[in-house]
This record gives structure tokens, sequence and C-alpha cells, in this order.
């Protein structure tokens, strides 16, 4: 009998008897960061319902393509449901919604995140035409960068996502981590699962939003909930090894937008992101 990968069962839906569209599942708190489960995690969960839900039938659109997430209110470990809802299907892509609730304390549901999302078929994009001035980053081989069993006890404490993961910073930008920031508002590492689970589209939501704050750079040492994020997948990873760079042009006001890149062992761009987010001192 064979074992589910830990990020895949820790994200399963299960269809609701009864309803439609509706999927339970249960959010782990191993993923928690901060006060609440990591914005990456949820958008994966949200789109495994979506995948369940436009993923059937003769046109079957099981990756996401697009996707845009609100976050109205912080998540928690526990029982979920994601309600879906098809808006379009077509040959190409299909369009679907997809709402995350919990139980409030009065036991009434309490919305968390609603996306928006473009599904298709990545097969057949993956030796495409491809036309890019993008580069991927140059780092130090793994081995040789930060991990996260060097950061003090009281964040990984206030993190326990970082035992879930494997990610390997570049020692160029952690300076933060000793009081000596760059100011460059840049973060750039390594990632990968420790259960070895090979990277995939769904991870990939995931990994757009796994690295440290990239404030943590301007000398901001605080949490920075997401407020909106989207992500865009380009194409299915290569086994391996993914690189990723976090970077922000603009801190205002406690308000920044972050972008995100994920390259793979191929050095193919497989996946970018935008998102705003807000850092809440603590």
């Amino acid at each position: 009998m064979t074992t589910q990968p830990d990020f895949d069962r820790e994200t399963a839906v299960t269809p609701r008897a009864g309803e439609p569209g509706a999927y339970d599942t249960d959010l782990p708190g191993s993923f928690r960061i901060g006060m609440g489960i990591n914005g990456g995690l949820l958008l994966s969960v949200a789109a495994r319902a979506l995948q369940a839900e436009l993923g059937q039938g003769e046109d079957a659109h099981r990756d996401p393509f697009s996707i845009s997430a609100y976050y109205l209110t912080t998540s928690a470990a526990g029982p979920a449901t994601v309600r879906t809802e098809t808006l379009r299907r077509g040959r190409t892509v299909s369009t679907g919604a997809a709402t995350l609730t919990q139980p409030g304390e009065d036991g009434e549901p309490v919305e968390r995140l609603r996306a928006l999302a473009t599904f298709g078929d990545l097969n057949g994009h993956d030796n495409g035409d491809v036309r890019t001035t993008a580069k991927p980053p140059q780092l130090p081989p793994p081995e040789q960068c930060v991990t996260s069993d060097q950061a003090p006890k009281e964040f990984t404490h206030a993190a326990p996502l970082l035992k879930r993961i494997d990610v390997r910073l570049d020692p160029d930008t952690v300076g933060w981590a000793v009081g000596e920031p760059s100011h460059r508002g840049e973060i750039r590492g390594w990632f990968r699962l420790p259960e070895g689970r090979e990277p995939d589209p769904l991870l990939l939501l995931l990994v757009a939003d796994v690295l440290p704050p990239v404030t943590f750079d301007l000398g901001i040492i605080d949490w920075a909930p997401t407020l909106e994020l989207t992500a865009h997948v380009r194409a299915h990873p290569a086994p391996g090894w993914l690189r990723v760079v976090h970077s922000t042009r603009n801190f205002a006001d406690g308000y920044l937008e972050e972008d995100a890149e994920i390259w793979d062992s191929t050095d193919r761009l497989v996946a970018q992101s935008r998102q705003l987010a807000r850092v809440r001192t603590t």
C-alpha cells in the first residue's frame, strides 16, 4: 500500500454529501505562520477543490493557470469548507470561484478566503514556444545556504511551517537575521519538501508565499499578512529543487507589493505571483 505524501494529505478535500460543489477539509496547524495558516497553503487547498470541480468530464481542466485570492479573516487550524462555483467551461480553459469558510465562535460560518481562478491543461506547454527576458537567480548550492535549523528558536516557534518545508536561503539575503539587512527588498532561496514529494502546479501555489516576508530585508522584522495574492502557473515544474525569489519595490504606510518568481531545475520560469501585504507590528 502506498502512503499519500504529507502535502497531498494535508491539503486533501472531500466532497460533501448532498451539497454539490462543496468540499470539506482540515487545515493543518503545521502550516501556521504567525497568527494564521500560511496564505499559499490556503491557496493550494482552494485550488484542489477547484481542480476536483473543473477537472471532470470531457473538457477536464486540472491545472491552475491563474488564481487570485482575497484573504478576509485569519484562518486557524481545524475543519473548513470550500464551496466552489463553475462560472464557465470552455474548450481551452474554464473559470471557477471558491470560498473557504470555518465555523466561528457562535457556530456560524466565517469566510476566510474568496478566490477566482482559470484552469486549463498544462500538457503541451512544457515544450512550447518560450520567449522571456527573465533570468534565473544565481544561488550558492543548497548545502552552502542558510537553513531554518539556524533560525532563532523564538522564530521557529512562531512559524511551525518552517519544520514542514526545506528552505535554504541565499546568505546574501539573510543579513536581517543578524541585524544587517541589505535594504534591497529581496530574499532568495531554494525550496523542496523534506518528504521527497516532487513539485507540481498545486505545490507552486504554496511556494509563491513560502519565503520570509521580504520586509525583513528592509529591516522591518514583523509579520506581513497577505491581503490579496495572484499566482500564474506557466508550466509543469521539473523534478528537483525549486529556486524562489521574493522582492518588493515599494513599501509605504505599512503596505507593500511582493513579487515572486519560481524557477525549476531546468531553469524554466514555472510560476510568478504578486501579492499585497500589510505589516502587522507585534
